[in-house]
């Protein structure tokens, strides 16, 4: 057993919120040392906890468009990386899933993230990774994404790619036009 195992079999048994979580503890991450990418997202939803299998839900889709990868690249974790600032599912709150639960991270980010020798790419979703990877203070998540060119190219900052961010994508067109053909240009580099 490596040492990567061990620490994902401790990571497996995790209990630090347990009292916390509405669905239960039920920690979902894919890593590998060879992965090149590294998905830095928020937490699981509902759907995912229910699975078990990371971004398995219209947000995953999403984000593999965004991507240009099919769910085999995705979900080979040689390849790439998920790694969500919170493990388990918090639940619902009244617009939308709960925050991280913020035991997740200092218990367990470093230890992972120290295993993942070969990475290129970060993308960081949404503000809770954007705060932990990118030190960008209280900026907006509007703001830090604006500013993706100065953390390239290992780091892309992304917004979360749920349904309910529709608007935000509307309203912010360069994204599409600017963000997302680097984004596909770069996975494939990195993945080559």
């Amino acid at each position: 057993m490596t040492s990567l195992d061990r620490l994902l079999r401790d990571v497996r048994a995790c209990t630090l919120c347990a009292d916390s979580l509405e669905h239960g503890v039920r920690p979902i991450v894919q890593v590998h040392p060879e992965a090149r990418i590294l998905i830095a997202g928020q937490a699981p939803g509902r759907r995912v906890h229910d699975s078990g299998v990371p971004f398995d839900d219209p947000s995953g889709d999403r984000l593999r468009d965004w991507m240009g990868i099919d769910r085999d690249t995705f979900y080979d974790s040689r390849r790439v990386a998920i790694l969500p600032m919170g493990f388990c599912s918090p639940g619902a709150g009244s617009s939308g899933d709960l925050p991280p639960r913020p035991e997740c991270a200092p218990a367990w980010r470093q230890p992972l993230l120290d295993a993942l020798g070969e990475l290129r790419l970060t993308l960081v979703i949404g503000q809770y990774a954007a705060r932990w990877h990118l030190d960008v203070g209280k900026q907006s998540l509007t703001a830090v994404i604006q500013g993706w060119k100065q953390h390239r190219p290992k780091v892309l900052p992304l917004p979360h790619p749920s349904p309910r961010n529709n608007i935000w994508l509307r309203k912010n067109g360069w994204f599409e036009e600017e963000v997302l053909p680097y984004l596909r240009r770069r996975v494939k580099q990195v993945l080559r």
